[in-house]
């Protein structure tokens, strides 16, 4: 087994015995079983659990992943003292984070889901999108948490940027479109909001999951300029790969802070 392998292995083993990761997949369980439950159907529950997909899975990554660096520092730190590429530490390190991450995600919200699709065969194409989008989110946002906490030296500093990024992508976001377009309201925004749309990944997520349920109304601005240039299977496509995008950026660049940084 190579090396990178077993670092990976050895990161994932250790964050899947977390007591915070089964707190985290049991919660998962839990709503989407509610939801389902309550919804009276997959089909609803689906619907219902855009949000959480939205938000509650990316803060996760974000916050778990960020405290997890700071907690194995020494072990990274020993792992470096032996024959090892920082790239195969840091592959590794990423790698382990967000493999128990997404496997929680998938089988907190897809467990049930799958149970209910047994019944509703016509809900396996929007569950398996809604799963594909929460996994690419997941490993977004793990990427930015890692990267983040190998920058930045102080444990509470590297939580409250992994938050910032996460409110930036959330709440900072809706507004700036706002203001944008209140101030500009006469100028042609298409462009520029659709730049914006495509360089947030939450949005992105949030319009390629409502063009799966085909919800027109809730699109809003960027999601009705998004579908009008890329709309059909092409935007579906290119939603997937601008989510691939988001999360090889960061991945890049706490690599290169990673291999600069002096433990």
């Amino acid at each position: 087994m190579s090396p990178g392998r077993r670092i990976l292995l050895t990161h994932a083993t250790n964050v899947g015995r977390s007591r915070w990761l089964l707190t985290y997949t049991g919660l998962l369980f839990l709503v989407t079983t509610l939801l389902i439950w309550l919804g009276g159907g997959g089909g609803r529950a689906l619907l219902s659990l855009i949000n959480v997909v939205l938000l509650l899975v990316p803060l996760m990554a974000v916050v778990f992943g960020t405290l997890y660096v700071y907690h194995a520092r020494e072990f990274t730190e020993l792992l470096l003292t032996q024959p090892v590429s920082r790239g195969s530490a840091y592959g590794g390190l990423v790698g382990g984070l967000a493999l128990p991450l997404i496997v929680a995600y998938l089988v907190g919200v897809g467990l049930p889901l799958g149970v209910a699709a047994v019944r509703e065969p016509a809900i396996l194409p929007s569950l398996a999108m809604v799963l594909a989008v929460g996994a690419l989110l997941v490993l977004v946002f793990t990427c930015f948490a890692v990267a983040l906490a190998v920058r930045v030296d102080d444990r509470a500093w590297g939580l409250g940027a992994g938050l910032l990024v996460w409110l930036g992508c959330t709440v900072v976001y809706d507004g700036l479109i706002l203001l944008l377009l209140a101030t500009f309201r006469d100028q042609p925004l298409e462009l520029p909001v659709l730049v914006l749309a495509m360089l947030n990944p939450i949005d992105v997520a949030r319009i390629e999951l409502l063009l799966t349920f085909d919800i027109a109304a809730l699109l809003g601005y960027t999601g009705t300029v998004y579908e009008r240039a890329f709309g059909g299977a092409t935007g579906r496509v290119l939603a997937m790969g601008i989510l691939l995008a988001c999360a090889s950026v960061p991945l890049l660049v706490g690599l290169r802070w990673f291999r600069r940084r002096d433990f």
